[in-house]
């Protein structure tokens, strides 16, 4: 019996696919497509022009597979340049709008409350403008420093940091008005 690890059944993938074989590449495509998609709906609202930019950021995944140099996971150099991806395109749509706010003061938030659901979540989340949410998504669920935030987004540190800060308290605020509505007294 030939015993074939995770990660070295997953280096051979990868090398067919760079070889162009279609039916690895295929395999790398149903294996991360259904995560890489929610990553690019965290940041892209409507579902099918996520599902476009998520397909042009697999190709950029097939073309730059021999650039993978098997330092850390795979999954997570396909999720940044599923990310990557995403900002690009809403820079090109300039649906993102960065406000300089010199003047912000950082607040502690407890997380988004427990009793959520993942869609009454992602519907909050939705709701904030185009630039609080890209920095929400890259700081609280991509786990990016705001050092690396304002690198990515070619803005500076402060305006990361506001950034984030508002959406929080947009989010608290949206948070109560759903409680409100859900007990009846809104």
């Amino acid at each position: 019996m030939k015993v074939i690890y995770l990660h070295q059944e997953e280096t051979e993938i990868i090398q067919l696919a760079i070889d162009n074989n279609r039916q690895a590449q295929q395999q790398i495509y149903n294996r991360f497509s259904s995560k890489m998609l929610s990553v690019c709906r965290q940041y892209i609202k409507d579902i099918q022009l996520a599902e476009d930019v998520m397909i042009t950021a697999f190709m950029k995944v097939f073309t730059n597979l021999g650039k993978f140099e098997n330092k850390g996971s795979f999954e997570g150099w396909v999720r940044r340049i599923m990310v990557n991806e995403c900002i690009s395109y809403l820079r090109v749509q300039k649906k993102v709008k960065f406000i300089e706010d010199e003047n912000y003061t950082e607040e502690s938030f407890n997380g988004i409350e427990s009793q959520l659901s993942i869609d009454q979540i992602q519907f909050l989340i939705d709701n904030l403008p185009d630039g609080y949410k890209m920095v929400f998504n890259l700081y609280a669920i991509e786990g990016y420093k705001h050092n690396e935030i304002a690198k990515m987004l070619g803005i500076n540190e402060g305006t990361s940091k506001s950034q984030l800060s508002h959406a929080r308290k947009m989010l608290q605020k949206q948070i109560i008005t759903l409680k409100k509505e859900e007990n009846g007294t809104e």
